[in-house]
């Protein structure tokens, strides 16, 4: 297998990108960077969001671990959690935003709570998108590197620069409007890339999907349900945890949200919702399926690997056709890039809108505030590649793992302030707000850390969002007092 050849095949990729780009850009503005103008097809969202929630750590880590001690198919009981999270998402935040017309979500908390604690979500806002971005993006990096580009001399941090300056250039024009087609076509590739490997590997080992299904229950890999309430798997725990994990990381996201406001109406926006949520829900069990088959496959040519390296070892090196190695790489960066782009034009939106004001100053022109746009553009890329960098010296655990302890740490404040805004009619004073929002995660992590003397048995699972965001709205009622306003 020739690693120029299948750079070469990245490169033919990008160029395609950057063709959509060039086409969708055409005529663009900031409201068409922001928010495509309000003119997204719903379908189309819905079917490109599917790429964003999957995400390249979802192709490499959710496979890697299915065999692992205590996994299985345990992931699904998340997943399953994602999906009632949807439903709360359509019909409880997507009113409200349509209501109040908003280009930033965040802009909620300032008409209900005021301008500290505006600022104080989008801020935990961009720090968490930030994080989960660039870890996403460091595992493709890291798999580019170790199977195609070390053999060829390239070094990690030139594929970093080369990567985020690729994205770069089919975003910063365009925005939202060109990232609903991408988005699109990536998430195509990913999910043909997909079901081709499934195949291909139950054909390979001669087995049809009933003996396939049988051989993975007999290995302990379709375990699903865990009732031990003590452990972190805990089924509702799981469950809990994913519907809040949904609500955190899709309805109070500006990058997931700016797609959806940019429907043309709350109706359209609702529909490309659900149907979202449902085809998700397949897609994570195909992921599963092919976990399995990546250990039955495995175990049967006594290749001795396990969690992330799983599918590249078998996709790359196991001597398999080109043809899986290719769709396996297509659909590895069709699955990160997805997230990567959508992350830094949302992550340009909120920082410009709403830390730098830019929807308030009038006293600017169209062309000052695109200037001001791409800067902004620009040093959030550059922020990624300092990101990527650090996740390189301390990756060591699962990162589908990681990205979920990182949302459990700063989605919670997140969550508690759109719940107080939502549940109460009280209000907060500003200067208190970062302070609680601070204090709650604090709190967390040193529950985390003394679980097992505190709590004997008991481990903390995703329950751990929850508890945080609990934390910060009983702090928040706290320091509270009878609402004036009366929006909403």
């Amino acid at each position: 297998m020739s690693a120029a050849l299948l750079l070469s095949i990245v490169v033919l990729y990008f160029v395609v990108l950057l063709g959509i780009a060039f086409y969708t850009s055409r005529h663009s503005n900031n409201e068409s960077f922001f928010i495509g103008n309000r003119n997204s097809k719903w379908w189309l969202v819905a079917f490109g969001m599917i790429g964003t929630s999957l995400s390249g750590v979802t192709f490499i880590s959710v496979p890697g671990l299915v065999g692992m001690k205590e996994q299985g198919f345990n992931y699904f009981q998340i997943v399953i959690g994602y999906w009632l999270g949807y439903f709360v998402v359509a019909f409880v935040l997507l009113p409200i935003y349509y209501k109040l017309n908003l280009t930033s979500i965040y802009t909620y908390l300032e008409k209900r709570l005021g301008t500290i604690t505006y600022r104080t979500g989008a801020l935990f806002f961009i720090i968490s998108r930030t994080l989960g971005a660039t870890l996403r993006l460091y595992l493709v990096i890291k798999v580019l590197e170790k199977f195609v580009l070390q053999d060829m001399g390239i070094p990690f941090e030139v594929t970093a620069i080369v990567i985020l300056a690729l994205i770069l250039l089919y975003t910063f024009r365009g925005g939202v409007k060109t990232i609903v087609w991408t988005d699109t076509l990536q998430t195509t590739f990913m999910l043909l890339a997909l079901i081709i490997c499934v195949c291909y590997i139950m054909h390979d080992m001669h087995m049809d999907f009933g003996e396939t299904w049988q051989a993975m229950q007999a290995k302990g890999y379709t375990k699903l349900f865990y009732t031990d309430s003590h452990k972190g798997n805990f089924f509702l725990k799981q469950i809990l945890g994913g519907a809040f994990i949904t609500i955190t990381m899709t309805g109070l996201d500006q990058e997931m949200m700016q797609k959806n406001i940019s429907v043309s109406n709350l109706r359209d926006s609702q529909k490309n919702m659900i149907s979202f949520c449902f085809t998700l829900l397949i897609a994570n069990f195909i992921f599963l399926l092919l976990g399995g088959l990546l250990y039955l496959y495995a175990g049967q040519k006594g290749i001795a690997v396990t969690g992330d390296d799983i599918f590249p070892v078998i996709a790359m090196k196991s001597g398999l056709p080109f043809f899986i190695t290719l769709c396996f790489l297509i659909g590895l960066i069709s699955a990160v890039f997805p997230s990567a782009d959508g992350a830094l034009t949302a992550l340009t939106s909120s920082f410009c809108i709403d830390i730098l004001g830019m929807k308030r100053k009038t006293n600017t022109t169209e062309i000052q505030r695109k200037h001001t746009r791409l800067i902004v553009h620009n040093m959030f890329a550059l922020v990624f590649l300092i990101c990527v960098f650090v996740f390189r010296e301390v990756d060591k655990d699962s990162l589908i793992n990681t990205l979920l302890v990182i949302a459990n740490y700063t989605y919670g404040p997140l969550l508690a302030l759109f719940a107080f805004g939502i549940l109460t009619k009280r209000y907060v004073r500003g200067e208190v707000v970062p302070i609680i929002c601070l204090a709650s995660p604090i709190m967390c992590y040193i529950l985390k850390s003394y679980e097992k003397q505190w709590f004997s048995e008991y481990v903390i699972g995703q329950e751990l969002l929850i508890i945080n965001a609990t934390l910060t709205f009983l702090l928040l009622l706290l320091f509270s007092k009878k609402a004036v306003n009366k929006l909403l």
